[in-house]
């Protein structure tokens, strides 16, 4: 199953997330499909930035968010609320 999911970058105590397609069985921070888009916790407000036709063609074809991404995909307006 393919999965929409972080995938964590950064330095330690400074972290930075990809927003990516990766199948369900590759590591946390391993191969993954596509980036979407990233999401940067560190500054105020939360920088996040989603391609949304990209995400919405990747839910259409079947691609599970998780629920931190599911969370951020709602406040960029891919998935209504």
């Amino acid at each position: 199953m393919v999965k929409i999911r972080l995938k964590r970058m950064g330095m330690k105590k400074h972290p930075f997330y990809r927003v990516v397609i990766a199948d369900e069985r590759s590591p946390r921070d391993g191969r993954f499909i596509e980036q979407i888009g990233y999401y940067n916790p560190m500054t105020k407000p939360a920088e996040i930035h989603v391609d949304g036709e990209r995400a919405k063609y990747w839910l259409t074809v079947g691609a599970q968010p998780t629920d931190t991404v599911r969370v951020l995909l709602k406040k960029t307006g891919v998935i209504e609320k």
